[in-house]
C-alpha cells in the first residue's frame, strides 16, 4: 500500500542539492519537491479517496483546516494525513535527516503507517500488525527488522530528542541525559522506536505524527501530555488548534516508555511566560 513512498523518496533525493525553498505565510519552508511529492501523493491516494469512506489531511492542502471538526470526521471510517517532506527546513538546508511520512488513521485510531527517509535509504512501516525497521530499503541488500517494546534505562549515554520548543518553552535539566534538537518531527518518533534516543518532547500536527504513530505504538512508546500524562491514543477536534495552525496539537506532549514518563517530565521547566 506505501510503495509510492519509494517515488516519492527519488523525487526528494532528485531535488535534494537544488536547495531551492520559499517561506509560507506562516514562515514555514516549502520546497518544489514538498510540491510534486504531495501531487504524486494524491495522485496515488485517489482510488481510496473516490468511494467516500477515506479523507486525507495533507499539510500542503490550504483548505485542510475544513475538515477538522467532528461531523465530517466521524463520516470516514479512514483518515490519511501525508507530510511530503518533514523537516524541510532540514532539507533546504542540506541536512539528510528528513523524511516522508504517511499515515493512515482507521476509527480516528492509528492504523498504518510508513515513514521513509531517502538520503539515509531507510524505512520504518507498520501493516497493521507488526513494525518494522528497514535499512537499505528499497535495495537488493536491503535488511528488515521487527520492531519490539523498547524500555530504556535513563543513563549518562541516554539522548532525549526534542523540537524547538525545548529551547523558546522549557528549560532541560541535563541530569545525565542530554537533549538534541534535530527540527524533524519523525525522528523525534521513530528513531526512539529503535532506542535512537528514549524519546522526544513536542506540539505538532497530526501530519507530522501520523505515520510514526502505528509505528512507536508497537515499540511500547507512548505519547503523554505533559501536564496531566493524558495517553494521545485517537483524534478528537478538541485536541487540536482551529485557527491559523490547524490540526496543531494544542498541548506539549512527551513521547516514551510509561516507567520513563514521570522523570522525563521532571527534567523539563516550563518558562515563566
Amino acid at each position: 500500500m506505501f510503495s509510492f513512498v519509494q517515488e516519492a523518496g527519488a523525487i526528494a533525493v532528485r531535488h535534494f542539492h537544488e536547495r531551492r525553498s520559499e517561506l509560507k505565510m506562516d514562515s514555514s519552508v516549502i520546497t518544489e519537491s514538498d510540491r510534486e511529492i504531495s501531487r504524486l501523493m494524491h495522485e496515488r491516494l485517489s482510488p481510496f479517496l473516490a468511494g467516500g469512506e477515506h479523507l486525507l489531511v495533507d499539510e500542503e492542502d490550504p483548505r485542510r483546516g475544513d475538515n477538522l471538526n467532528a461531523s465530517v470526521l466521524n463520516r470516514h471510517p479512514y483518515l490519511w494525513s501525508i507530510d511530503p517532506i518533514d523537516g524541510t527546513r532540514a532539507y533546504a538546508n542540506g541536512f539528510r535527516h528528513y523524511g516522508i511520512s504517511v499515515g493512515l488513521l482507521r476509527e480516528l485510531k492509528p492504523w498504518l503507517g510508513a515513514v521513509y527517509f531517502p538520503s539515509m535509504n531507510e524505512l520504518f512501516y507498520c501493516d497493521g500488525r507488526d513494525a518494522y525497521f528497514v535499512e537499505d530499503a528499497f535495495g537488493p541488500n536491503e535488511r528488515k527488522t521487527k520492531i519490539l517494546p523498547i524500555d530504556e534505562t535513563i543513563t549518562s549515554r541516554s539522548i532525549f530528542i526534542a523540537s524547538d520548543e525545548v529551547l523558546t518553552r522549557f528549560r532541560w535539566e541535563e541530569r545525565e541525559c542530554r537533549a538534541m534538537v534535530l527540527s524533524t518531527a519523525v525522528c523525534e518518533f521513530c528513531w526512539p522506536a529503535i532506542g535512537r534516543g528514549l524519546g522526544s518532547l513536542s506540539r505538532v500536527h497530526l501530519w507530522d505524527l501520523a505515520g510514526s504513530w502505528p509505528i512507536f505504538e508497537k515499540a511500547g512508546l507512548r505519547m503523554r501530555r505533559f501536564e496531566d500524562g493524558a495517553v494521545l491514543d485517537r483524534v478528537e477536534p478538541d485536541l487540536f488548534v482551529t485557527e491559523k495552525t490547524p490540526w496543531k496539537l494544542k498541548n506539549y506532549y512527551i513521547l516514551s516508555s510509561e516507567k520513563n514518563f514521570e522523570e522525563l517530565k521532571s527534567r523539563l521547566h516550563p518558562s515563566a511566560d
